[in-house]
């Protein structure tokens, strides 16, 4: 059965993880319900696992594969302390 999705990479994975952290933030309105209420315990439990990701992984990834890590770690991090301290969403839905 031929699937219509392309394969799951490193890449698509940590992307799609910073895309559900965005989500958390409120930035970025939920796919499912539209939703865009701050959910900050969500989204730093989705850092959690990135950092965990990215202490794992360590020695494994690709340059690039390091490099995407590492900025959207340091991204999510510094989102994540503008809304701990009341900071507005980034994008407006």
């Amino acid at each position: 059965m031929a699937s219509e999705h392309e394969p799951l990479t490193f890449t698509t994975f940590v992307i799609s993880l910073a895309t559900t952290a965005a989500i958390h933030f409120g930035d970025v309105p939920d796919p499912a319900g539209g939703a865009v209420e701050a959910n900050l315990e969500g989204a730093g439990q989705i850092i959690e696992v990135l950092g965990l990701l990215e202490e794992k992984t360590r020695g494994n990834l690709t340059l690039e594969e390091r490099q995407l890590l590492e900025q959207v770690l340091y991204e999510l991090r510094l989102r994540y302390v503008q809304v701990d301290q009341g900071g507005r969403r980034i994008i407006e839905p």
